[in-house]
């Protein structure tokens, strides 16, 4: 084995180490739709439609991951969608 491929395999291995969270969105009986997809696209930079099915999903199976990341990056977006009425929490 050569020392460039002991080095790819290695940096490989790092890749696979780095911890991807997810923040979940949960159904309530409060919020609209509306309300939904507007916090969506600007909390979590989600397009219109994306931000429409993930509503949707929501809705009828309860819950939806809504953005996938770093915890770094994923904290203070969840902190945002919690400030502002809706039901999430990091996993």
């Amino acid at each position: 084995m050569g020392t460039k491929e002991k080095i790819a395999e290695e940096l490989l291995l790092e890749e696979e180490v780095v911890k991807q969270n997810e923040i979940v969105l949960f159904n309530d009986d409060v919020n609209t739709f509306d309300h939904v997809i507007e916090t969506l696209m600007d909390v979590c930079d989600h397009t219109p439609e994306q931000a429409e099915q993930c509503s949707i999903i929501v809705h009828y199976k309860g819950k939806c991951t809504v953005k996938t990341g770093e915890y770094s990056d994923l904290e203070p977006r969840c902190s945002k969608l919690l400030q502002a009425g809706l039901s999430a929490e990091i996993v």
